[in-house]
């Protein structure tokens, strides 16, 4: 194992960061995990229970469509949010960044 000694601390010269400190915040972790409860229950959950989901969709089962069809656009479903919620977060932090540039005095 390397002596980690060696290596700059976060905070000084030459450390590198592979994200910044704030991307991974509240809003960012609360939507993955939103994400990934919606995707382990569309994968494992119609799995598990398919025979007891007795109600259909059109003329099949809906357990047979969540498996042949559903499960894809429920897929496609959760990478449209995440892209859309991202945009959205980052236009938010951009306005914010912006307000707090112009409430900051100017040193001359």
């Amino acid at each position: 194992m390397p002596d980690m000694s060696s290596f700059p601390g976060p905070g000084e010269e030459g450390a590198a960061h592979a994200f910044p400190p704030d991307l991974h915040d509240v809003r960012h972790l609360q939507l993955k995990a939103a994400l990934l409860v919606v995707w382990a229950l569309t994968s494992f959950g119609v799995c598990f229970f398919a025979r007891d989901l007795l109600f259909s969709v059109g003329d099949w089962p809906v357990g047979f469509w969540m498996a042949s069809q559903g499960a894809v656009f429920v897929f496609i479903a959760i990478v449209v949010v995440y892209a859309w919620a991202m945009s959205r977060f980052e236009r938010e932090d951009a306005r914010a960044a912006q307000a707090d540039q112009a409430s900051e005095p100017e040193l001359g």
